[in-house]
C-alpha cells in the first residue's frame, strides 16, 4: 500500500513539475511583450524658436529638421514665458484622441505650412537664447 502511495505521489510531482515548466515557458514571452508595451515612449528633444500658436493655449516649434512640433505642457513647464526665445524642449510624443486631433486640425493647418507634424508633451524646457535667428 505504501509503495502504491509513493508511486502515486511521484507521478503527481512529475505531472506538477512538467505542467509548471510549460506554464512558465509559455508565460515568459507574454510577460516580455507586456513589459515592452508598458515602457514609455522614447523622449524627443527639439530645438527651435518657440512661437505662439493659433489656438488660445497653443505653442509650437519648427525644428532644425523643418518639422512642426505642437507643444503641450503641464504646470511644471511654462511655455508662455519663452515665446520668441530659442529653446530646447524635451518630452514624449503626445497621445491625443481622434476628437482632439480633429478639433485642432484647422489651427494646425495654418501653422504647419506643408511641414511634417508631431505633437509633443513637454517635460522640460531649456532656454538657448532670448532671441530667435531666422
Amino acid at each position: 500500500m505504501i509503495r502504491k502511495l509513493a508511486k502515486l505521489f511521484a507521478c503527481a510531482v512529475l505531472v506538477l513539475f512538467v505542467g509548471l515548466n510549460a506554464a512558465v515557458l509559455y508565460a515568459a514571452p507574454q510577460m516580455a511583450n507586456a513589459n515592452e508595451k508598458m515602457q514609455a515612449a522614447p523622449e524627443q528633444t527639439v530645438t527651435g524658436c518657440l512661437q505662439k500658436g493659433v489656438e488660445p493655449a497653443g505653442f509650437f516649434i519648427i525644428g532644425a529638421d523643418n518639422k512642426h512640433w505642437e507643444l503641450y505642457s503641464g504646470k511644471e513647464v511654462s511655455l508662455a514665458d519663452h515665446v520668441g526665445h530659442t529653446v530646447t524642449v524635451t518630452g514624449a510624443l503626445a497621445k491625443r484622441s481622434p476628437q482632439q486631433e480633429q478639433e485642432s486640425q484647422p489651427s494646425e493647418k495654418k501653422e504647419i505650412g506643408g511641414r511634417q507634424h508631431n505633437d509633443l508633451q513637454v517635460s522640460s524646457l531649456k532656454m538657448v537664447s532670448e532671441t530667435c535667428s531666422k
